[in-house]
């Protein structure tokens, strides 16, 4: 067996859980009306199917007052049980676990109705809390052991308390946010008191036999904090009043510090969860960026973790524990931390999916049913071998399709290839390491180094362009200067970049090659490194500073040019950028000194560099280069040329909307058409 101690089962005396992968909790937007809960019994199944040893829930709070916002989830009466049982019968039928996770937004609560150790408004919240009285305390104590009994009722395995990421458990664990003086504030065992509390009520609730896991924010990441010293003494009393399992919370909402998108490292935050096993006898749970079965297992195999949490790698491949146990792990959908469509959609209120596996939250949808073989099977022709042409011509081909992909370039990828290359975006190479593996398995003759042509493509029952975009040129006076690089020159062909450089358009591909410019090397870049890259952060290991960052400085790696990042629009740059994720890439520039300029008129360009006007006054950028990221436009000559001869043309991809690069949008519109062809 490959990985043994991912595989092995973990006995908890009561019950054994089959491997050591849970799933993490994610609210994916079904979890708020129960009329959609039959999705979430097949989104869940899917998982327990895939081989998942245990699953955690979305959050569902005890009470109104701890609602994420007005009439969200919510497990507090008897009548609310008989719903969740569609989700646990599901779950078990495919010889699953899963827990629900009971979360008590606090301060965050997006309503008037909020309450917190202390009034003290969040900065992520125009609505401050109401600090709660003794009653008040109480009332929320009884409230977790209610629903704790009651998710017992609609057949869970147990439930996880969400004593983490800033939410109401951990206000009160934190002097940031209490600024109590009674007996749940000021020392460090009166305000572990509450969670303490909840722990003993909730078994005395629910009985020795039934998965007690607490989320223990083990490293806060905002000032005020807590010390190592602290979060041991917490886990310690929480062991001591009941829990079955301790799993890691890292950082807040509010931190300033990423964690989970694709620039933070490969389990760059277990650090904390092995020094904690240490300190406790109860299994413990290592998280965050723990994407391929290889990193699970040597965390396993050195101590680090009894357990592995993994909540988006399995919304990108259902799959994945079923694949590694049967050595396919060559198979796996990789997560790539992209966050676009699972946790950017969540914080919009809309329903979660995943870029690279459109299927995810989309279980019970005709469309996206496993692949059904097609009533005839036509010969198709895709052209263009990006996102779209890929995921196409895989889903095409599994349903019995003869699929021939042609691609100008010697290797499949499209604006992959360009994204792979910007330091914290290595993982898209796990894309097409997953594509490349599909196209062998579903039979997909590939021709590689080959630019179709209207008339090779005659004999096609259909033909698929997914030729994605060219760059825009916008009109600057002097735009063939030599100076002036496209993006695509810069990343795909890389042209030699001078040590000041203006890339004219502020856009995700503006800051990607901003990105890239002003990091000392590409492929290896230290978003590799865990330790530098915590470094970087200002992220202190040892967590002596209360809550690791207190204090503490960023080291950051000098950049190696200067570049000023420019755009049209009055508006702050990155605006466009992804919502969870679009103030990382903010920061991370404003370290590497980036000049970020808005309301940018472009005059000329010439031998002295370019000439733009700002609020009126002219401005002269002495630089070496000027790179364009001002957007695309769609190459679809082919499709004009093909239906003049009466051939069937589809355009999905770049080739059919250019805006942005938007990967998600390609992958999803290529595996509908494909699913309907």
């Amino acid at each position: 067996m490959k990985y043994p101690r991912l595989l092995e089962p973990l006995d908890l005396g009561f019950t054994t859980i089959r491997n050591r992968v849970l799933m993490g909790s994610m609210h994916v937007g079904f979890e708020d009306r129960s009329a959609r809960f039959d999705k979430l019994a097949a989104y869940f199944a899917a998982r327990a199917r895939g081989g998942v040893g245990i699953m955690v829930t979305g959050g569902f709070s005890p009470n109104r007052e701890g609602w994420l916002y007005p009439f969200a989830s919510k497990l507090s009466s008897p009548g609310e049980v008989a719903p969740h049982r569609a989700i646990t019968l599901a779950v078990h039928a495919e010889g699953g676990k899963i827990c629900l996770q009971l979360l008590h937004a606090g301060r965050y609560s997006y309503h008037p109705l909020s309450v917190s150790a202390s009034a003290i408004k969040s900065p992520i919240n125009p609505f401050k809390p109401r600090a709660l009285s003794e009653r008040g305390i109480r009332r929320q104590i009884d409230d977790f052991a209610n629903a704790a009994a009651l998710a017992r009722d609609a057949g869970y395995d147990g439930v996880e308390i969400m004593g983490s990421e800033g939410y109401f458990i951990n206000q009160f664990t934190c002097r940031r946010t209490n600024r109590r003086t009674d007996a749940w504030g000021g020392s460090v065992e009166n305000r572990t008191r509450l969670p303490v509390e909840i722990v003993e009520r909730v078994r005395k609730a629910v009985g020795r036999d039934f998965i007690v896991i607490y989320r223990l924010s083990m490293l806060d990441l905002v000032d005020g904090g807590n010390t190592w010293d602290e979060v041991v003494y917490q886990a310690k009393a929480i062991e001591k009043a009941g829990a079955t399992i301790i799993n890691t919370g890292i950082g807040w909402h509010e931190a300033r510090v990423p964690t989970i998108v694709t620039s933070v490292p490969r389990a760059a935050f277990t650090f904390v969860t092995e020094r904690l096993r240490k300190e406790v006898r109860i299994p413990v749970v290592a998280t965050n960026r723990i994407n391929r079965p290889e990193v699970a297992e040597e965390l396993l195999a050195r101590g680090a973790c009894d357990m592995v949490s993994m909540a988006r790698p399995l919304l990108a491949d259902p799959e994945f524990v079923r694949k590694a146990a049967s050595g396919r792990e060559d198979e796996i959908n990789t997560c790539i931390a992209c966050n676009q469509a699972c946790l950017d959609h969540t914080f919009s209120m809309k329903t979660a999916s995943c870029l690279v596996n459109p299927r995810a939250c989309r279980e019970t949808e005709r469309s996206f049913l496993p692949a059904v073989p097609a009533r005839r099977s036509r010969r198709l022709a895709v052209v263009g071998a990006g996102p779209a042409g890929l995921a196409f011509s895989v889903e095409a081909a599994r349903r019995g399709h003869a699929v021939t992909l042609f691609e100008a370039a010697p290797d499949i990828g499209g604006q992959f290839n360009m994204a792979k290359k910007i330091p914290g975006k290595e993982e898209f190479v796990e894309t097409l390491r997953y594509f490349r593996r599909q196209l062998e398995l579903s039979g997909v003759t590939v021709k590689l180094g080959t630019r179709a042509t209207a008339d090779e493509l005659l004999g096609f029952d259909e033909v698929v362009l997914a030729t994605g975009v060219t760059p825009r040129m916008p009109r600057i006076p002097n735009i063939e200067h030599p100076k002036v690089l496209s993006y695509v020159d810069v990343l795909l062909h890389e042209k030699p970049v001078g040590k000041t450089v203006a890339i004219v358009g502020a856009g995700g591909i503006g800051f990607d090659v901003a990105t890239y410019l002003t990091h000392a090397t590409h492929a290896h870049s230290s978003t590799l490194d865990a330790k530098r890259w915590l470094a970087e952060w200002g992220v202190d290991p040892e967590v002596h500073a209360p809550g690791g960052v207190e204090g503490v400085a960023r080291q950051e790696s000098p950049p190696t040019r200067k570049v000023y990042l420019l755009q049209r629009k009055k508006e702050s740059l990155g605006k466009g950028l992804g919502r969870t994720s679009g103030w990382v890439h903010r920061a991370a520039l404003k370290g590497k000194g980036v000049e970020m300029i808005p309301g940018v008129s472009y005059d000329k360009v010439d031998d002295a560099g370019l000439h733009i006007t700002v609020r009126g006054a002219p401005r002269v950028l002495a630089v070496d280069n000027v790179v364009i990221c001002a957007g695309q436009e769609p190459l679809r000559a082919l499709k004009e040329q093909l239906e003049q001869r009466g051939v069937r043309v589809r355009v999905v991809g770049g080739a059919d909307v250019a805006a942005e690069l938007d990967a998600k949008r390609a992958i999803l519109q290529a595996t509908e058409l494909a699913a309907s062809a």
